[in-house]
């Protein structure tokens, strides 16, 4: 017998009807608001070509290693899942791979996945029964019905979810094609790009010296010269601005930053650029382009973001068989006191320059991240990220960072997702546990029922625009 699938419209509210209720006036508010993703991983190939996507598995379980990071764990190959091989090898049939996906759904029960899924599954394509083996075939015949309808193709699903601005994340060495494309067509969307340049940052990732190549082909520069190195990254900034970007994103390692004299920066450039550097080196490296990354930020005004504390590819046989971004990635500890000081004494004070920290570490929310971001002008807090974007990720970081950082040291929500189609089930999370906690301060006597009304609409849109500069004019605005 088949269960229903239902969405309890009171989902992530407290419990005790008074603050429910309170919960539910201020969701009220911001619910039907347009979505501003100001940094994510959704592929802008989607919004250029505009195709239909072709089943289930290929949109919805293939690019998601949320999901099949949970069934590795539980036994299930990836390889059954049809998660492509590093080769582009993937030999299982779509629908195969949606039954092994279905017959384990019930793995997910109480995770942020089944959330998401649960709203994508009822509110963008109508089904009314959960999904499990038995549903299997019924879910990959109705997605697969509407993903070949007009209706569901990538822009309209983008109007139709009320996204007013979406930013995706490309490399140094990206030519930005699908951007270009998208600005050519004339869609009136607003799909940006992200200037991420680990690629050419990170000597110790194995395709950096090809990225180099690229990087240097892109901008006309000798990237061999440190002189030449930096110009090259100003070049390939000013162009990303002229697509649409206002950020920049850097996923190191640590929160690690240097401030090197000139001398001591080219030598370690032309020692991690050769062939006799150590790991040290790396590091260091990676530390002191930090500032120098936050030295453009206040020539040419892009937002900085720093993604660091994930212990990429942890599983060396699993990298090997279907390489990077497969689900073994894992938080480490993060320092940031001690590590953004260099950084913090070269540009702290800079009131034009937003430099956004997330964190896997929850344990440096009270004690480092919100004394910091409650201190220097330029410091603001991301949302709760990756392994914490989620109900419980979100309740913890309000609560540890509010009291000293208070709200408008923080950017709102993004939801750094590839998944397209859950974007509006997680900002409808995000919104639901803003609510809820803003309603527990109003119960308790801590902010007023006004108050409470324009925190929900900051936290829902205003914060988020300003902090990315979102509605000032860009580079592709002057432009167009």
């Amino acid at each position: 017998m088949t269960r229903p699938l239902q969405l309890d419209p009171d989902r992530l509210f407290p419990a005790d009807a008074r603050t429910r209720n309170l919960a539910r006036a201020l969701y009220a508010e911001v619910a039907a608001l347009p979505i501003v993703s100001p940094h994510g991983h959704v592929d802008p190939r989607w919004f250029a070509d505009n195709a239909s996507w072709s089943n289930a598995s290929e949109l919805l379980l293939a690019p998601d290693h949320y999901l099949f990071r949970m069934l590795h764990s539980q036994g299930v190959p990836l390889d059954t899942l049809g998660v492509p091989r590093r080769d582009g090898a993937s030999a299982i049939e779509p629908r195969a791979a949606w039954r092994a996906f279905a017959a384990h759904w019930h793995l997910f029960r109480g995770t942020p996945s089944r959330l998401w899924l649960d709203h994508v599954f009822a509110q963008v394509f109508g089904l009314d029964v959960m999904l499990e083996a038995a549903t299997a075939d019924h879910y990959f015949d109705v997605i697969g019905e509407a993903l070949s309808t007009p209706a569901f193709r990538p822009r309209a699903l983008f109007e139709r979810f009320g996204i007013d601005f979406l930013a995706t994340t490309e490399a140094a060495d990206d030519p930005l094609a699908h951007h270009a494309a998208i600005h050519r067509a004339g869609w009136r969307g607003r799909v940006v790009t992200t200037y991420r340049p680990d690629s050419v940052i990170d000597v110790e990732h194995e395709g950096f010296r090809p990225a180099m190549a690229r990087f240097a082909a892109l901008t006309g520069e000798d990237v061999e010269s440190w002189r030449g190195y930096l110009a090259a990254h100003r070049r390939r900034r000013a162009f990303f601005r002229t697509m649409g970007a206002t950020a920049t994103d850097h996923g190191h390692p640590t929160a690690a930053t240097a401030d090197l004299s000139p001398g001591e920066a080219e030598a370690l450039f032309h020692r991690v650029t050769g062939d006799d550097w150590t790991p040290a080196d790396a590091e260091l490296f990676r530390a002191q382009m930090l500032t120098e990354m936050a030295r453009m930020s206040v020539d040419d005004g892009m937002v900085m973001q720093l993604h660091p504390g994930s212990m990429r590819n942890h599983d060396a046989a699993l990298f090997r068989t279907h390489g990077r971004d497969k689900g073994a990635d894992i938080p480490t500890r993060t320092d940031y006191v001690h590590a953004l000081r260099p950084l913090l004494n070269v540009v702290g004070h800079e009131r034009d320059l937003t430099i956004i920290l997330f964190t896997l570490d929850e344990s440096s929310y009270a004690r480092e991240l919100a004394p910091l971001a409650g201190h220097y002008p330029c410091l603001k807090l991301g949302p709760a990220w990756w392994f914490h974007d989620s109900p419980e990720g979100m309740r913890r970081f309000r609560e540890m960072t509010t009291e000293t950082a208070g709200f408008y040291n923080t950017v709102g929500f993004n939801d750094d997702t590839r998944a397209f189609l859950s974007i509006p089930a997680r900002h409808d999370v995000a919104r639901r546990v803003d609510c809820a906690f803003l309603a527990r301060l109003v119960a308790e006597g801590r902010v007023a029922d006004w108050e409470a009304v324009e925190l929900a609409h900051e936290l829902t849109g205003g914060l988020v625009r300003r902090a990315y500069k979102i509605d000032q004019p860009t580079l592709a605005a002057v432009a167009a």
